[in-house]
């Protein structure tokens, strides 16, 4: 009995076997006859970079806009195309909206002018922009203060009663 018992484990373990070589073959052939791709041949391109215009906005000084793109060169299938672009609205517009400064704090106000000042040394310039590295700006002071004259002090405890001066 138990021969026979050997018998079929040996039979069940060689068809498993046998199926695990087929598999083998059929993916091995199946690998073998895929073509190989030949890769993809880098175009090597005389085109020039883009080259962009300032961002125009669409309505008002700010907001959503669009920009010009150029190239050159002989074989370029594209050499001008439109970008959409955004000029946010809290940046400095008279710099120019492609630049943006980093401001110091405002200066002390010139009594002469009635202005007060600050420098703002360049932080950021949006595709190739031409910026100035530093500005100045200036704005008027507001109204001035002057100096009031010091109050009579009612001098008070914690409790609010009034203490008496020495």
């Amino acid at each position: 009995m138990q021969a026979q018992q050997y018998q079929q484990q040996r039979q069940k373990f060689a068809a498993v076997f046998l199926a695990f070589i087929f598999i083998l073959a059929a993916v091995d052939n199946a690998e073998a006859g895929k073509k190989e791709k030949p890769e993809k041949k880098v175009k090597k391109s005389d085109c020039g970079e883009w080259q962009w215009s300032v961002c125009v906005p669409t309505s008002g000084d700010c907001g959503l806009g669009t920009r010009e793109g150029t190239r050159t060169g002989a074989e370029c299938k594209q050499t001008m195309k439109t970008q959409r672009c955004k000029i946010p609205c809290n940046w400095k517009k008279q710099f120019g909206a492609e630049c943006k400064y980093q401001f110091q704090a405002w200066g002390e106000c010139d009594l002469n002018t009635a202005l007060k000042t600050r420098t703002g040394s360049l932080k950021r310039a949006l595709h190739n922009a031409e910026c100035q590295k530093t500005v100045t700006i200036s704005k008027p002071c507001g109204k001035l203060t002057k100096p009031k004259p010091q109050e009579k002090r009612k001098w008070r405890d914690k409790s609010g009663n009034r203490l008496k001066r020495r």
